[in-house]
């Protein structure tokens, strides 16, 4: 009968699947735009900014203007990327290019998400959000001057 591992014979191993997506922080009126995944989705019932996977052959700015066009229905006008955002989730490793966005046409319609609000900077700590959203989220709120511990 074999034992079962120890804590010294168990590795820990990073995830070998790397993705690459652009994700749009969307303001409009000092309200910032969140999208609820559905729960057929990897990450269900999450939030997260919205945006999709870069193909190959395609810059994160380009990526992010197909991808909103065909989540969402609409047209961007993308303005100053902040820093990549790199997180581990236990089966892949995503690195998130995000983007400061406003809509310059269409009306939201949600094709792939559940949901979507519109909230203050200071509200958007209330949502249930991917991980890896929540270092864009904190990110873009130290832009903002809101500290972590600031509450609604």
């Amino acid at each position: 009968m074999n034992a079962p591992p120890t804590p010294m014979s168990m590795t820990f191993r990073e995830p070998s699947k790397q993705i690459h997506v652009s994700c749009a922080i969307i303001q409009r009126d000092n309200l910032v735009l969140a999208v609820q995944r559905s729960s057929q989705m990897s990450l269900p019932l999450k939030w997260e900014f919205p945006g999709g996977k870069i193909e190959k052959d395609e810059t994160p700015k380009t990526c992010l203007k197909r991808e909103l066009l065909e989540e969402l229905d609409v047209h961007v006008q993308i303005g100053d990327g902040m820093d990549p955002v790199t997180h581990a989730y236990q089966t892949f490793r995503v690195t998130l290019y995000p983007f400061l966005c406003t809509i310059e046409s269409g009306s939201l319609y949600l094709r792939e998400h559940a949901a979507f609000l519109w909230l203050p900077p200071a509200g958007l700590r209330g949502l249930d959000w991917a991980e890896a959203d929540v270092h864009v989220l904190e990110a873009y709120l130290k832009l903002h001057r809101l500290p972590r511990g600031e509450s609604l």
